[in-house]
């Protein structure tokens, strides 16, 4: 089977667990990130500490987005707030037949991706990521659980849903990825806000008295959002 050539545009918690799982099925995967991160993979290589496996996975890494040129597919894994600028930064730089895939919490991030990068013939998808992990110091990565993505028909081609699988990595097709990231969303507004202002976890927060009921306020506030944007 072809190798692809891809390239992770943020390796945080998520770039690193695809870039890695993708990197370690042998193919040819270039992290971009932070200097602390890259300085350590470029050392020692990816640590991968996963459900399945412990090891450090051999990976290009670099801290410019001119390190994904020639990338058939960038998955762009950028905090929301970054869209916009990271979209310019990699502009010069994308193949005119790349897919973009936004690889990124909140609704909007593959439009605004769209909007930047209208100028160039490439493609741009949005996926849902379901994956817990977290960067547990410099080039390691921690996985805690899941790891499947959801995008929609004919995002990618069989032959590359094929060698994502093949690297540990399910990818889901839906027909309402606009629908999976809003419940995506809602989710988030209602535990991660309220687990950040209370500094408690999902467990405890969920027991104590009054959170259920303003979670649910966050909830049918959000779903009359959704509703109104036409999101089912």
């Amino acid at each position: 089977a072809e190798k692809m050539k891809m390239a992770i545009m943020g390796a945080g918690a998520v770039g690193c667990y695809y870039g890695g799982m993708l990197a370690r099925a042998g193919h040819d995967v270039v992290l971009v990130g932070r200097p602390s991160h890259v300085e350590a993979i470029r050392r020692q290589g990816l640590f991968m500490d996963t459900q399945r496996f412990k090891e450090h996975v051999q990976v290009r890494a670099g801290t410019e987005a001119s390190d994904i040129a020639g990338a058939e597919i960038v998955l762009c894994c950028v905090k929301s707030t970054d869209t916009q600028a990271t979209a310019r930064a990699m502009q010069p730089y994308l193949s005119p037949a790349a897919l973009v895939l936004s690889l990124q919490n909140g609704v909007d991030n593959a439009e605004q991706l769209q909007s930047e990068l209208s100028k160039l013939n490439v493609r741009v998808a949005p996926a849902v990521v379901y994956v817990a992990t977290e960067m547990a110091g410099p080039g390691h990565v921690k996985h805690h659980g899941r790891g499947e993505l959801v995008v929609g028909p004919a995002t990618l081609s069989d032959e590359e849903t094929r060698q994502f699988a093949a690297a540990g990595v399910t990818i889901e097709v839906s027909g309402n990825v606009a629908g999976a990231l809003w419940a995506k969303l809602i989710l988030n507004c209602a535990f991660n806000a309220l687990s950040a202002i209370t500094q408690a976890p999902y467990g405890r927060l969920w027991q104590t008295p009054g959170v259920q009921s303003v979670m649910r306020d966050v909830e049918t506030e959000c779903l009359a959002v959704a509703a109104a944007e036409g999101i089912t």
